[in-house]
């Protein structure tokens, strides 16, 4: 069951795949809903600014490269017809035809020609083409054709017998065809019979062209003829068997000569002038549409279609060629080779081959079924790294050399012509040639890790990058037969997509930081500068670079486009370029992106839709200009009061009028490169805005004040010749304008001289009543002052009356004492008992030992020396009372001689109590006691 799944498999893909091997350019796709109007579209032309004016069912299309505008026809009918000429747009409808012109505000003005001249038309004519020749413009119905001379104003009509198919213009001659009739010219105004040959009376004329000398006439069924004399003579230059299968509605010839055919259900046809085809574009492949109703060619060579559903752009010029894979048969490109004049393509679908410059379809090679991972020509051979192992392919088959899941790459060994070594999912494996057939020798032990990118450094020492795992060092034992060890790198970090491979025998790392070099005098990798330009980290998607030999181009890819390092050839110079080429147009696989050398400066890109082939040689910078297309003004939050704004002058808008819109663009179409704008308001914001493809921007509540708004654009790499610039002002707000202000100022005049006025007398007042209080406060005050300090006189004479009737009382007192003293020794003497002497002694003894003497004295001490006892007893808690007399009778400074009698003792008695008192006190010998009383 399992063999049969494999058979069917392979079969399917043998059968299925009749991919027709066709590159085209960039086609940009525009929908309905994305331009805003009908499906069809008529008829295309272009403004001398690059302005697209289409026209479609719904009205006039305006397109400049970032919005689309439609202006309704002045009847509300389908315009048929568009041409600009000079800076008018004339269009052509139902019963009407005029011409638009853009005001100063930047919106288009309709003009009624048919109006001013007053033209009676017939009944349901309409308009289909407009063509125009030095003062002459010609507007053609199906039954009439009216030359307008717009010198003169006045007007002429060519009326026809049948309908008139299409109106025609080969060089300096116009032509129309009546059918079922013949072929006429304008001559003179009129038109004049030049051929009624059946092949112009029974086929639809789609073109005549003035090539090579001769008159082509383009059928729509039936290919193309010369008129000679009158008679159409098949002209055979192209495969009659692809005109006979088409039937053409439109055709024009392009600026270098070659032919393009839109038709009604087969897309676009693009051919040499000699009648090699170049490409076929249908649905099936890009268009949006198979009926292409119109064409034309813009000033910058792109192709715009107006197809019976949507309008496309080709940029035939472009240097990218696209072979978009729609039907899935072919896959992702991962891989591709040039091997043997044949394209080799590997797929997550396998391994594909066409003839390099055949036009025949890619051929599957049976075998290759599954993702393959690399190709690359060894010892003249075709190898294929594959999920299920490594193939050889030749002459369009392929064989299994190794039967190892997943090689990533192969490669060859220094000096070992028959050997090379492959990396696998598990490891790395060494591939041996025997009798001239590769295959598979051994696998290196000791290393299962995933090796897809992996260079010598030497023939023993091998480099890995593993996006988990970072740099890796491995040295190989000479026998090539095992890992001997294993060094992690750490002065480099890993990352997601980080790659390593050799150029110029160089061994790069990279990462999202930039690309390292080896130095081998250092041991490690270093960060290169120049190199490293190759890698923008704000632009990064993948470290992957791919170095191309046979031209010397290092490649790497960004998100914004693709990088290449090349040689100079004059200076030999290292330079990097940068083609700008966006990631979601490439559509590249991230981390497998391929560069393919084919030809001269021709190289194949692999995406994950097919492939592109990009031509160096076809890149050229291009000027680009800017222009403001309109501004709108507004209040803030009130969407109904927006208004446009003239851009021929300095705008002035009211203070409430202060949102501004401002709407740009660049005239440039081209599906690889996206038009960016940067712009700064002087005034407000000073500095440019970072780059954004936002052709519109929008300034809320701006404060009054003069701005000027700039924007200069890019597309790619080339930035616009010019800035757009636009300069206005906000108004003042009413109640800062001048008037305010004057009557603001006037007012603060009027009203500070009132006040002053006001508070003068007010103060006035309140410093009399200030003074009268303070007058009388101080008065007030003063008594008070006299009456305390009566007060304390009285209270001090009182003090000093108690003191002395206290000092008389205890004068008196003691003289009361002593009397009795006196008398009682008095007594004591006049007794005869002269034993009474003996008793008198002890009475003199108890007066002079009386407490109350002591109490006397101590109220006048503390009266003369107020709290000193108590500080003292504070000071030394350890002192007695007799202590503290002898402090007492110290702080008098009296001598021990005078303290002996004070305390009834002898002046020996004294200095021991003195010593005593010393020691109680702490007081060191040096210290004087009598000083140290003294200071308390």
């Amino acid at each position: 069951m399992k063999r049969f799944n494999q058979i069917l498999i392979c079969a399917s893909f043998c059968a299925s795949l009749l991919l027709e091997a066709q590159e085209r350019p960039p086609v940009q796709v525009y929908s309905p809903i994305e331009y805003g109007a009908d499906n069809q579209n008529w008829s295309i032309s272009q403004s001398p600014n690059r302005y697209i004016y289409i026209a479609n069912n719904k009205g006039l299309l305006e397109y400049n490269g970032a919005t689309w505008n439609l202006y309704e026809s002045p009847n509300q009918t389908l315009i048929r017809a568009v041409k600009v000429i000079d800076s008018l747009i004339y269009t052509g409808c139902y019963r009407e035809f005029g011409y638009w012109k853009k005001d100063n505000y930047g919106v288009l003005n309709y003009t009624s020609l048919s109006t001013q001249l007053g033209i009676d038309f017939l009944e349901d004519e309409e308009f289909w083409n407009i063509m125009y020749y030095d003062n002459w413009i010609l507007f053609q119905s199906l039954n009439r054709i009216y030359i307008y001379n717009k010198v003169l104003g006045n007007y002429s009509v060519i009326d026809s017998k049948t309908y008139i198919s299409r109106l025609f213009k080969s060089g300096e001659s116009f032509y129309f065809q009546n059918l079922n009739d013949g072929l006429y010219k304008i001559e003179n105004g009129n038109g004049v019979l030049i051929s009624d040959d059946n092949v112009v009376k029974d086929n639809v004329i789609v073109n005549i062209f003035n090539f090579n000398e001769k008159t082509l006439v383009l059928t729509q069924d039936r290919g193309f003829f010369n008129l000679v004399n009158g008679n159409l003579i098949s002209w055979k230059f192209l495969d009659t068997s692809l005109l006979d299968k088409i039937s053409v509605f439109s055709a024009i010839q392009l600026q270098d000569k070659s032919f393009l055919l839109g038709t009604i259900s087969d897309g676009i046809i693009h051919f040499t002038k000699e009648g090699e085809l170049i490409y076929r574009i249908d649905q099936s492949n890009v268009l949006s549409n198979n009926t292409v109703l119109s064409l034309f060619e813009d000033l910058d060579n792109n192709i715009w279609l107006g197809l019976d559903n949507g309008i496309n752009c080709v940029n035939i010029k472009s240097p990218y060629l696209i072979y978009h894979d729609k039907n899935g048969a072919l896959g992702s490109v991962y891989t591709s080779k040039i091997y043997k004049g044949s394209l080799y393509l590997g797929t997550n679908q396998g391994l594909f081959y066409k003839e390099l410059e055949g036009v025949e379809e890619f051929q599957f090679i049976k075998g290759t079924q599954g993702q393959v991972w690399f190709l690359e020509t060894i010892d003249d051979s075709l190898f294929c790294g594959h999920n299920s192992g490594t193939f050889i392919i030749n002459n369009k088959e392929s064989r299994k050399i190794a039967n190892v899941q997943g090689t990533w790459q192969v490669k060859g060994i220094e000096n070992q012509k028959d050997l090379l070594i492959q990396g696998n999912y598990d490891g790395l494996y060494i591939l041996e040639k025997k009798d001239g057939v590769w295959g598979l020798k051994n696998k290196l032990e000791g290393f299962n890790v995933s090796s897809r990118y992996f260079e010598f450094l030497n023939n023993e020492e091998v480099y890995l990058s593993h996006e988990y795992k970072g740099l890796i060092k491995l040295k190989l034992n000479k026998e090539l037969t095992k890992i001997k060890e294993i060094v992690y790198d750490t002065f480099v970090d890993k990352g997601l997509y980080s790659s390593l491979i050799k150029y110029e025998n160089n061994l790069l790392y990279t990462n999202k930081k930039g690309i390292f070099k080896y130095d081998v005098s250092e041991g490690r990798f270093q960060r290169d500068t120049l190199l490293s330009k190759l890698i923008e980290a704000e632009e990064y998607t993948s470290g992957k670079l791919v170095s191309d030999v046979s031209t010397g181009k290092l490649w790497s890819f960004s998100s914004k486009g693709l990088n290449y390092l090349e040689t100079t050839k004059l200076s030999g110079e290292k330079k990097v370029n940068t083609v700008t080429f966006p990631f979601e147009i490439r559509k590249d696989v991230i981390g497998y992106e391929s560069a393919t050398h084919i030809a001269e400066e021709k190289f194949l890109l692999g995406s994950s839709t097919g492939y592109i082939i990009l031509d160096l040689d076809k890149i050229n910078s291009q000027d680009q200009t800017i222009d403001i297309n309109q501004i709108r003004v507004g209040k803030l939050k009130h969407a109904d009061s927006t208004r446009l704004v003239r851009l021929d002058q300095k705008g002035a808008f009211d203070n409430e009028y202060n949102n501004l819109r401002f709407s740009y663009s660049i005239s440039k179409f081209l599906k690889t490169q996206k038009s960016e704008y940067q712009y700064k308001l002087e005034g407000m914001y000073d500095s440019w805005s970072d780059w954004t493809t936002s052709a519109s921007v929008l300034f809320e509540n701006l404060p009054y004040g003069d701005y000027t708004f700039r924007v200069n654009g890019r597309v790619g790499n080339q930035v616009t010749l010019n800035t757009a610039s636009y300069s206005f002002k906000i108004k003042r707000p009413w109640f800062l304008s001048n008037p305010a202000i004057f009557i603001y100022i006037s007012g603060a005049l009027l009203f500070s001289l009132m006040m002053h006025n006001i508070y003068k007398r007010y103060y006035r007042k309140q410093r009399e009543r200030l003074m009268l209080k303070t007058t009388r406060e101080f008065e007030l005050k003063e008594l008070e002052t006299k009456q305390e300090l009566m007060r304390f006189k009285n209270d001090k004479l009182r003090e000093d009356v108690e003191s002395k009737n206290r000092e008389l009382a205890i004068s008196t007192m003691n003289l009361i004492k002593k009397n009795e003293f006196l008398g009682t020794i008095k007594k004591e003497l006049e007794s005869p008992d002269k034993t009474n002497l003996r008793h008198v002694l002890k009475i003199i003894d108890r007066n002079l030992n009386n407490s109350d003497d002591w109490n006397l004295f101590q109220e006048a001490f503390n009266s003369a020396d107020k709290d000193f006892l108590k500080k003292i007893k504070a000071l030394h808690p350890v002192l007695t009372s007799n202590d503290l007399r002898l402090c007492a009778y110290l702080r008098l400074n009296l001598s021990s001689k005078e303290i002996a009698p004070l305390l009834n003792i002898s002046p020996r008695s004294v200095e021991v109590k003195r010593y005593r008192l010393r020691k109680k006190m702490d007081l060191s010998h040096e210290d004087s006691l009598t000083d140290y009383i003294l200071e308390i």
